[in-house]
């Protein structure tokens, strides 16, 4: 496996400066943001410069690039907001390769007009699975077209909020394009360590075929996040259960600060080695 961190952790702004923290503080892979180099996640169009800017970056520090953050709310309730989502998500993968990486990230959206990452109880009607899922079809298509993997990521605030459901989108699509990132803390919200492998064991096991990356992030008992190791997610037990799925794949740290990044090296790298 290897170690890696969000590029944004960092307040840097430029991609060799961000890369360079990435080394510096104990990283050897990144998933990239737009925002690292002044633009946003999901930009109407990219400049040939940026791309090659990032490109260099990436080629001087020794840091790959290990996915594109490209998410948008996908279940949002009105089209046309949808439908701007995954035209700026093709300008991502028409330029990924390029920025050095075939993987863009995912979620799967809420019924929230407002707010992509909020809980909505619509999230559970079939009304939304439908909505959700025929805009993943369209994004696989695309993703068909220039030879791109999504990393779909499970968010109980989502559409896809456990690990049944993601098994279920899987199998209901049948991409080849279709993965998944796997974040432990994000498959409960209040509970203990026992708790906490309970949902990871059965992640894994439903869904260890098909991961193209592991986050590394924590939560505490009263469902707060914070980095790893300072919460009930049991990380040498995650890290074995990938290792057993045989996953070789990168585990990502975000939801930490950049003075923070440095002991959460030294913690993954541990469990890693």
């Amino acid at each position: 496996m290897q170690l890696g961190i969000f590029a944004k952790t960092f307040p840097e702004v430029g991609a060799l400066p961000v890369l360079r923290a990435v080394r510096a503080a104990g990283y050897d892979v990144t998933q990239f943001n737009l925002s690292c180099v002044g633009l946003p996640s999901l930009p109407d169009a990219l400049d040939s410069t940026v791309v090659q800017e990032v490109a260099q970056a990436s080629a001087e520090t020794g840091i790959s690039i290990a996915a594109l953050s490209g998410t948008y709310n996908m279940a949002h309730p009105d089209a046309a907001v949808r439908d701007q989502g995954l035209r700026r998500l093709e300008v991502l993968m028409r330029h990924a390769p390029a920025l050095g990486t075939r993987l863009i990230t995912l979620c799967s959206g809420t019924r929230d007009p407002d707010d992509q990452w909020a809980y909505h109880p619509d999230n559970a009607t079939a009304e939304a699975w439908t909505v959700m899922s025929r805009e993943m079809a369209r994004a696989a298509e695309l993703a068909q077209r220039y030879g791109i993997d999504l990393g779909i990521e499970p968010e109980m605030t989502n559409v896809v909020s456990s690990a049944r459901k993601a098994r279920e989108l899987l199998d209901t699509l049948g991409s080849p394009r279709l993965k998944i990132v796997l974040d432990p803390a994000n498959l409960f919200e209040y509970g203990d360590t026992a708790l906490s492998r309970e949902r990871t064991r059965e992640a894994v096991d439903l869904l260890g075929n098909d991961l193209a990356m592991a986050h590394a992030k924590d939560r505490r008992a009263d469902g707060r996040f914070t980095f790893p190791g300072d919460g009930v997610v049991d990380f040498p037990d995650f890290i074995a259960l990938l290792r057993g799925a045989g996953f070789q794949g990168p585990l990502v740290t975000h939801g930490l600060s950049a003075a923070e990044a440095p002991g959460v090296a030294e913690f993954l790298r541990g469990l890693l080695t």
